[in-house]
């Protein structure tokens, strides 16, 4: 069974820090990009941050460049998000995705029905 599962979302004010984990399993994690994507309401699913089977390589949505950074631990399948000066404007559900050899601008580009696979979300709450 394919299954990605999301933590480490939760309530901070403007400026603090979440680290968001997504750990997978049921597939050969290690030949998937993995990317972090929010929704938020009465705005579109973003493509936030993604990182490319191993070696990997990563990319940012302009909005949190310099703020966020991905990475993975292909030892435990697992894909982090250290989200640091956190704004109100980050305020979301935050989901992970995977899909099989793609690079990590193009994994931010994909589209939900070309996932592999993506977890239920973890809800991030930035008070101002």
């Amino acid at each position: 069974q394919v299954q990605l599962e999301e933590s480490g979302g939760g309530l901070v004010q403007s400026g603090g820090s979440l680290r968001l984990s997504c750990t997978g399993s049921g597939f050969a994690w290690n030949y998937y990009a993995i990317g972090w994507f929010r929704q938020a309401p009465g705005k579109e699913r973003e493509g936030v941050s993604c990182i490319s089977h191993s070696p990997s390589t990563t990319y940012y949505t302009d909005s949190v460049k310099g703020r966020f950074t991905i990475s993975r631990d292909n030892a435990r399948s697992t894909v982090y998000l250290q989200m640091n000066s956190l704004k109100p404007e980050d305020t979301a559900l935050y989901f992970c995705a995977a899909k099989f050899r793609t690079t990590a601008q193009a994994m931010c580009a994909t589209s939900r029905s070309d996932f592999t696979s993506w977890g239920q979300g973890t809800q991030v709450t930035v008070s101002s």
